[in-house]
């Protein structure tokens, strides 16, 4: 498993997917909070924040991570060179964990470089320092959990397909309805315990409640459990393979 591994964490950063797929996050991010005039810009608002990151951040990732795993599986099924690898000695779960815990390499690196926005919006903090740091950490957590829900999400889509477009949009539309279907449905279908119910079942609801800075147990459980059942799915579907 350890070189599947690394050989899928080579394939993202032997070929551009990878460097692009950070280059737009930090880029997408740094010029709104930086560069372009507006209330989302740091230097404009007058406020140490970095609340345009923990806002639209999981924007970006809703459709960058579907981009990078719509090949995990779906372009080794086209190609049938998953049936080679299955020759070798691996279990299907070994090889979804693989491809899923590359996909998690990825994610830290392109959260890793956005810890220097972190430390420009100390020094500008008013005395320096003065940013409530509980609630950035907890955001920064809840990102990962929300990138990482998102990734589980994303393998299982490529499984169930041989063509990455396909895989794409599937991925993108099970993201979207996962992190803001349900409070939709809470909102404007349902009220009350029903409504209440719903929205405890979507992402948004236990990505904003980490953002507070406090790390409730039941909201980790839930993350955990959605990558699980996902993860599940995908190896479900290589079980039921037919060469």
């Amino acid at each position: 498993m350890k070189a599947l591994l690394f050989k899928e964490i080579t394939s993202f950063f032997s070929s551009i997917v990878g460097y692009i797929t950070i280059v737009i996050f930090l880029l997408g991010i740094g010029l709104f909070m930086w560069v372009f005039p507006g209330v989302t810009n740091v230097m404009d608002s007058g406020y140490a924040n970095l609340d345009f990151l923990f806002i639209n951040g999981p924007a970006i990732f809703l459709f960058l991570i579907p981009a990078i795993t719509m090949r995990m599986f779906a372009e080794e099924k086209r190609l049938r060179t998953l049936e080679l690898l299955m020759t070798k000695p691996l279990t299907d779960f070994n090889i979804v964990m693989a491809k899923y815990l590359a996909g998690l390499v990825l994610i830290i690196f392109a959260l890793l470089p956005t810890l220097i926005y972190y430390y420009s919006i100390i020094q500008l903090g008013n005395p320096v320092g003065n940013v409530d740091t509980g609630g950035t950490i907890g955001s920064f957590i809840g990102l990962f959990f929300l990138g990482a829900t998102f990734l589980s999400i994303g393998v299982f889509a490529s499984s169930i397909t041989t063509n990455q477009i396909v895989s794409f949009l599937f991925a993108l539309i099970m993201c979207f309805i996962v992190y803001l279907g349900f409070d939709f449905i809470g909102d404007n279908i349902s009220s009350g315990k029903v409504g209440y119910v719903f929205k405890q079942m979507g992402i948004n609801e236990h990505y904003a409640s980490i953002q507070r800075g406090v790390i409730d147990s039941r909201d980790v459980i839930y993350f955990l459990s959605v990558i699980s059942v996902f993860l599940s799915f995908t190896w479900a579907s290589l079980k039921r393979r037919n060469w």
